[in-house]
């Protein structure tokens, strides 16, 4: 029991935290050419009535030119030589605790360097890229979940039916939500009040979902502390009890709270809300389309959303014409990127969100992902790359490089990954000499704040490199 004891003490303390030819779009450029300007000010002598003296002459004004550039079709790559010289000192900090990596050149795919690249470790939210990279293989950029609402089995009898998309919102229609572009519980109510429907109770329907609602490694605890809710059909804003906290306490009952949240916007008892099934064939009466997965993808990675992951890892199950349960969404993980020709071995998934402990992930794969997204060979991939949080600027790398050692600030981007005794970045970088490296650096038994600035050290060493 001691060996659960410390597991249960790891997740619950743990778990997620805030907390070539390849076209990059080098927002430092941006920042080093506003940053580069001189502006001079030259200070008028002013006349006096008696001396009659001329003013001196303004300078020219300066004019900024920010650009986009691509990234050199002829920079040199790092020898493997060299970059194993500079990460030697790095990889070996007792920090990192179990340590494995992987560094590649995006252009050829060529491995420069690796430790241990084919052992497998606990990812943490760096799991999002294989379901990120799953539903790119999958499913068009612009598909959308549907909520729907159904005519019930007895006049006055309204059935929500859950469709998979947890952003639908109650926030009234204008305002802003936690979601960008989410669809709103107010549009469901104009439909009904349109269409003129006689309702004195709501059904929900989450059927659409089997299996059980928290996955092996996740604890009950996490849905208070924000981290997760238990995985239903139906939810409002992610089942947030507050609507616009990203770690909010989640609800335990988000199909229940949503049917509630319709009742009430229709002026209907929240008592008046069951659980059960739409008839098969029942008449509809209104419906809302989530935002495209291109948007949802990018709120999942950029703020590392376990709900959202787990909901779009299903999307994924529907494609492979599998069951919408942890299972069947991770099966069908794997297999889209194993009918993608990646090499699977060491993979063991037990949710779409690698929230939990339990999950298994070479780096080696991580890494076979990110190089396929930043070269030529899967170009489904590529919009991942925008996806990716910025080191020191975006999402949860916000805080990375910000004050100290900024060396990978604005050039380091990357999925992160955190739970009490893991700590992973997955990304690549723009070395010095232009050339794009893809990176996968995972440690295990440390905590994040020993093991992070022992990783960011080798991705900022991966900036500065050249290694020639």
């Amino acid at each position: 029991m001691a060996g659960e004891g410390k597991k249960r003490i790891g997740a619950l303390a743990g778990r997620r935290r805030r907390n070539v030819r390849i076209l990059i779009s080098l927002a430092v450029v941006l920042i080093l050419a506003v940053a580069g300007l001189a502006i001079v000010l030259v200070q008028r002598d002013t006349a006096t009535a008696s001396d009659g003296a001329a003013t001196s002459a303004q300078p020219s004004p300066v004019t900024a030119t920010p650009q986009v550039v691509p990234v050199p079709d002829d920079a040199p790559m790092p020898t493997r030589e060299a970059l194993g010289a500079v990460l030697a000192p790095l990889v070996s900090n007792p920090a990192l605790g179990a340590f494995t990596g992987v560094v590649a050149d995006a252009q050829t795919g060529t491995t420069l360097w690796s430790q241990n690249p084919d052992a497998p470790m606990t990812p943490a939210s760096t799991a999002k890229i294989l379901t990120a990279a799953a539903a790119m293989l999958s499913l068009a950029p612009e598909h959308r979940v549907e909520t729907r609402v159904v005519q019930g089995s007895r006049p006055g009898e309204l059935v929500l039916v859950g469709g998979g998309d947890p952003t639908l919102t109650a926030q009234p229609v204008g305002q802003p939500s936690y979601y960008p572009g989410a669809p709103r519980v107010a549009d469901l109510v104009e439909q009904i009040r349109r269409a003129g429907t006689e309702v004195d109770s709501i059904v929900v329907d989450t059927s659409a979902y089997t299996g059980p609602t928290m996955a092996q490694g996740w604890m009950p605890e996490d849905v208070a502390a924000g981290y997760i809710a238990p995985i239903e059909s139906l939810m409002i804003d992610g089942a947030r009890i507050d609507p616009f906290a990203d770690e909010s306490p989640r609800s335990a009952t988000p199909a229940l709270d949503t049917g509630r949240v319709l009742a009430q916007a229709l002026g209907i008892d929240p008592a008046r809300v069951t659980v059960g099934k739409a008839e098969s064939g029942a008449a509809p009466v209104a419906s809302v389309l989530s935002a495209p997965l291109r948007d949802r993808l990018g709120v999942m990675m950029r703020r590392s959303d376990n709900v959202l992951a787990e909901a779009i890892a299903r999307e994924v199950a529907v494609a492979e014409n599998a069951e919408q349960s942890f299972a069947g969404a991770t099966a069908s993980i794997g297999q889209a990127l194993y009918d993608a020709g990646f090499k699977m071995d060491g993979l063991t998934l037990h949710d779409g969100s690698g929230l939990s402990v339990d999950d298994r992930i070479p780096s080696r794969l991580l890494a076979d992902v990110l190089t396929a997204a930043a070269g030529d060979t899967k170009p489904q991939l590529r919009p991942m790359l925008d996806d990716l949080p910025v080191a020191g600027a975006t999402g949860t790398l916000s805080d990375r490089y910000a004050s100290g050692d900024r060396s990978g600030a604005g050039w380091v981007r990357a999925k992160t990954g955190t739970l009490s005794v893991a700590s992973v970045l997955t990304g690549y970088v723009v070395d010095v000499d232009g050339r794009v490296l893809t990176f996968a650096l995972m440690s295990n038994d440390r905590p994040p704040e020993v093991s992070r600035p022992a990783l960011d050290a080798v991705a900022g060493a991966l900036r500065l490199c050249g290694c020639r």
